[in-house]
């Protein structure tokens, strides 16, 4: 039996038990593109850590405005 034919009767196996194929497209992480943006959201992430007590004062000395 061809690769060709073994493919297929697998992808058939599968839609009887009723699940079906797809193809998904993800980032590559191996590019430096990829690890640069990795690198900058992590850092975001840190910093946003500490920027909760920034935000809290804020909050603290805020006026609520009337609805």
């Amino acid at each position: 039996m061809s690769v060709r034919d073994r493919v297929a009767r697998h992808r058939v196996a599968m839609r009887e038990r009723g699940l079906r194929q797809i193809h998904m497209w993800v980032p590559d992480t191996r590019t430096e593109e990829f690890k640069r943006d990795a690198r900058r959201q992590a850092l975001a992430v840190a910093a946003a850590d500490q920027a909760g007590d920034d935000q809290d004062f804020i909050e603290q000395i805020s006026e609520d405005w009337p609805e």
